[in-house]
C-alpha cells in the first residue's frame, strides 16, 4: 500500500467520514475505491455510491479503476456521467440502473434537475480532487447535489491541498471527519530548472532540452489550445512525433490520445491544463512548461506528472523577461528552483526521441464481448508474438487498442487481419 492508502483505508472501513490530503500519483483512487467495492451490495440494483471528479478524463479513469477492483463480483455496473458527451444515451443508461455513478458535478446536477437519477439509496459520497473542483467553480453545484443525498451517508473527500475553500466545503458536507495526510509525499525529488528566453526562441529549445535529458516520454504544457496546435505543427516540422490534448477535441479523440501516449506509442504530448490533474500517466521523463502556469497550484500539478508513485523527475519552465515577478513568486513556494541561462543547454545530436511501441486499433470492444485476454491470446497463440513484444491493452465499449513493439507491428497487423478473434474478423489498423 501507498502511505495515503494505509492511512485512509482503516478509517474508511470504519464507516467514518474522511478528509484525505495527498499529492497526485499517491494512490488516492484506490484508497477511496476499495471501500466503495467493499460496501457494495450487488443484489441491490440501486445507486449506492456517487463519486464526483472535476474532469471527464479523471472520471473515466476512476470508473476504470473501480471496474478493475470489482471484477471479482458478478454484474457490477459502474456508470460515468460527464459533460461533453451526448446527454440522451446517459438517460437511457440511468433508466437501466447502476450500482456506482462517477461523474462531473455539472452533468450529474443536470440529471438530478431532470429527475433522471435516483440518489436516495446512496450510502457513500466521494469528492476527488476537491480543490480542483473549487478552482473550477463547482461549489454551488456540489452543494445542490449534496442536498439531494441521504443525510445518513459516509463522505470521503480527497484533495492535494487543504486551504480555506476546502475547509468550508468539508465542514458543509462531512460529519466528525477524520483527517489523514500523507506528509512524506513532499520528499519526492523533482529537479526544477527555469530558463529565461524570448517567445520566438522557445520552440527551438525543445529538441535540445529533450536530447540533453535523454527523455523518451515528454509532456509539454501550454496555456491555450491555439498555442498547443501551433507548437505541435512547429515540432512536427522539426521532425518530432507529437500529439495534442485540449478541451476543443471530441471526447473520443481525447481518450484515444491519452491511450496512445500512455502506452508509449507517441513520445511527446502537448496539452493544456486539462491534463495537469488526475491523469494516470506513469514514467514521464520530462515535463516542459512552454508557458508558465497561471498560479503555483497549477504549477504543482503540472510538474507532478513526472513524479508519480514516488518517483522523481525533471521539470523545465520557459519564461520571458516580463514574467520575472511570477518566477519570483514561484521561487517563494518552490525553494529548489534553479535558474540557468539557455547557453547551458547542450544538445546531443546523436540522441533521437522515439517510441518503442506502436498502437493498433481494433474495431471491437466490450460490447462485442472482446476482452483483453482474447486480444493477447490472438497475438501470442495464433500469430506467434512473444508476450514481451506486447505492451498495454485498452478495451473500450466499441473498440480496443493494443501496443506492440514497432519491430513486430507489420506481423501483428497482418496476423490480426487474417485471423479471427473469438470466431470473428475485426478491422484493424495502426494509429
Amino acid at each position: 500500500m501507498t502511505i495515503i492508502q494505509s492511512l485512509a483505508l482503516p478509517v474508511a472501513f470504519d464507516n467514518k467520514d474522511v478528509i484525505a490530503q495527498a499529492k497526485t500519483g499517491s494512490g488516492k483512487t484506490v484508497a477511496f475505491s476499495i471501500p466503495l467495492v467493499h460496501k457494495l451490495n450487488v443484489k441491490e440494483f440501486k445507486i449506492q455510491s456517487l463519486v464526483l471528479a472535476p474532469t471527464r478524463e479523471l472520471a473515466n479513469q476512476i470508473a476504470l479503476e473501480i471496474r478493475k477492483l470489482s471484477r471479482h463480483i458478478h454484474n457490477v455496473k459502474v456508470l460515468t456521467l460527464c459533460g461533453g458527451v451526448p446527454f440522451k444515451p446517459q438517460v437511457v443508461s440511468l433508466f437501466h440502473g447502476a450500482h456506482i455513478v462517477v461523474g462531473t458535478p455539472g452533468r450529474i446536477l443536470k440529471h438530478l434537475e431532470e429527475n433522471n437519477i435516483n440518489v436516495e439509496h446512496v450510502t457513500t459520497l466521494v469528492l476527488d480532487e476537491a480543490d480542483k473542483m473549487l478552482d473550477m467553480g463547482f461549489y454551488e453545484d456540489i452543494m445542490k447535489i449534496v442536498e439531494a443525498l441521504p443525510r445518513n451517508r459516509q463522505s470521503l473527500l480527497f484533495s492535494a491541498t487543504y486551504e480555506h475553500g476546502i475547509e468550508k466545503l468539508s465542514s458543509a458536507i462531512l460529519k466528525e471527519a477524520v483527517m489523514v495526510k500523507d506528509e512524506e509525499e513532499q520528499v519526492v525529488k523533482i529537479e526544477q530548472i527555469f530558463y529565461e528566453t524570448k517567445e520566438e526562441a522557445k520552440t527551438a529549445l525543445i529538441p535540445a532540452l529533450i536530447s540533453q535529458h535523454k527523455a523518451q516520454s515528454v509532456l509539454i504544457f501550454c496555456n491555450t489550445k491555439i498555442k498547443c496546435d501551433e507548437l505541435a505543427q512547429e515540432l512536427f516540422d522539426l521532425g518530432l512525433d507529437v500529439q495534442t490534448l485540449h478541451a476543443n477535441m471530441e471526447q473520443k479523440d481525447r481518450d484515444e490520445t491519452m491511450i496512445v501516449f500512455s502506452n508509449k506509442s507517441y513520445p511527446i504530448l502537448i496539452a493544456t491544463d486539462v491534463a495537469s490533474r488526475g491523469l494516470h500517466i506513469d514514467d514521464i521523463d520530462l515535463v516542459i512548461n512552454y508557458d508558465l502556469a497561471q498560479d503555483d497550484k497549477i504549477h504543482t500539478h503540472r510538474i507532478g506528472r513526472t513524479a508519480r508513485a514516488g518517483k522523481g523527475g525533471v521539470a523545465i519552465s520557459l519564461y520571458e523577461n516580463f514574467e520575472n515577478e511570477k518566477v519570483e513568486d514561484l521561487k517563494e513556494v518552490f525553494l529548489d528552483i534553479t535558474i540557468k541561462p539557455t547557453q547551458t543547454i547542450i544538445e546531443d545530436e546523436n540522441f533521437k526521441i522515439d517510441s518503442v511501441y506502436r498502437t493498433i486499433f481494433i474495431n471491437g470492444g466490450k460490447k462485442q464481448k472482446l476482452r483483453k485476454g482474447d486480444i493477447l491470446g490472438a497475438l501470442t497463440a495464433a500469430i506467434g508474438l512473444d508476450k514481451n513484444d506486447i505492451g498495454k491493452i485498452d478495451s473500450l465499449e466499441f473498440c480496443s487498442y493494443v501496443a506492440v513493439k514497432k519491430e513486430v507491428l507489420q506481423k501483428a497487423l497482418k496476423g490480426l487481419e487474417s485471423n479471427r478473434i473469438k470466431g470473428k474478423f475485426f478491422r484493424v489498423f495502426e494509429k
